[in-house]
Parts: structure tokens; sequence; C-alpha cells
């Protein structure tokens, strides 16, 4: 939970000195996207508070550049499309996560002169380009992550049920140990001799 913390606070400060410090649009625009979606995998708070700080070039010492008008209403709502999109499931939403985030730039890339004749940004190859590449990368990230974390725990699973299936004591009944078996010899009866009877003898009487 600390560990979450630390990374989700640490990219937003990043994304935070990234956009408070000089620089060009593509730049703090790649960073603004690829860290927002970046951050949102510490927690989804975190990347609620990476779209808000799409803002914060305005109140930089040096301004924000005059295409930031555009990318932030523009951008900014992609942005937090994908992020409710993504939180609504696990990694086989991210297609869709990144779908909406990509339609709505490539809708008014193609339309967007006609709603508005001064609306060229969404076309410029550039902004497109950074815009979902830093998308991509962020969720190619956010998927890798996400099936890992799956493999893990089907793995830590599996285990589990081996040492609980090693550990369990058998309901067979112990055997009770064999009586000692005595063995009594009986003799046998002694036969005794017989004398056969004395006939009588002649010429006497008893």
């Amino acid at each position: 939970m600390l560990l979450r913390l630390l990374g989700g606070w640490a990219l937003v400060a990043l994304l935070a000195y990234s956009l408070w410090s000089p620089g060009d649009w593509v730049t703090q625009l790649l960073a603004w996207v690829l860290l927002t979606i970046l951050a949102d995998e510490f927690g989804g708070w975190f990347g609620y508070i990476g779209a808000l700080l799409g803002g914060l070039p305005f109140f930089a010492p040096g301004g924000a550049a005059a295409q930031w008008t555009v990318i932030v209403p523009l951008v900014g709502g992609a942005l937090l499309a994908l992020l409710l999109v993504k939180h609504s499931g696990g990694a086989f939403v991210l297609p869709f996560a990144g779908v909406i985030f990509a339609l709505p730039l490539l809708v008014l890339a193609r339309y967007g002169t006609k709603l508005d004749p001064s609306l060229t940004l969404p076309a410029n190859e550039t902004f497109l380009r950074t815009a979902l590449t830093a998308m991509l990368a962020g969720l190619a990230f956010s998927f890798v992550r996400q099936l890992a974390g799956v493999v893990w725990r089907y793995r830590a699973r599996r285990r589990a049920t081996r040492v609980a299936a090693g550990t369990v004591v058998p309901a067979n009944p112990i055997p009770a140990a064999p009586a000692h078996e005595v063995i009594t010899v009986t003799p046998a009866p002694e036969e005794l001799p017989v004398d056969p009877a004395t006939p009588p003898q002649p010429g006497r009487h008893s």
C-alpha cells in the first residue's frame, strides 16, 4: 500500500513539474497523457488528479502555449472518458478505453474545420501522433501489468491448493495392532502298555 502511494505521488509530482516548467506544447502533451495513465495504475484518484493537472500551464510563470487552449478541453475530455472506461473492468476493457480516447480526436481531425475554420490543431499530424502514441504506451503498460498480476495470482492459488492438499490428514481409521497369538501346546496322552491277560494254567482250580 505504501509503495502504491509513493509511486502515485511521484508520478503526479513529475507530471506537475513537467507542466509547470516552460516547454513546447508537444512535450507537455506527451507528458500529460502518458504520466496520467501511468499514475492511474497506482490508484484511480491519481489518474483523475493527473487529468486535472492539465490546466496547470495556464498558471505557470511562462504561460501556456496558444495551442493549450484547444488541447485542454479536447484531450482532457478524452482522457477522463478513457479513465472511466478503464476503471469499469480489467485488462480486456483497455482496447475500448483506447477507442474512447482516440475517436473524438480523429473525428475532429476530419471534421473540425467544418465546425470551426480556426480549429486546425486536431488535424495537425504532430498533435495526433503525440496524443495517440502517449495513450498507446500508457495502455500497453497497463495491459502488461494487469496480465502479469492475473498470472501471478493464478500461480499463487495453485501453490496454495497444492500445499493444502499435502497437509490434509487421511480419514482412514488407524488399524489396531494385532494381538499376540499365544500358541498352547498340549502334550498328547501317553499310551500305557497293557499286559495281556494271563491264560489259566491247566490242572489248577481256583
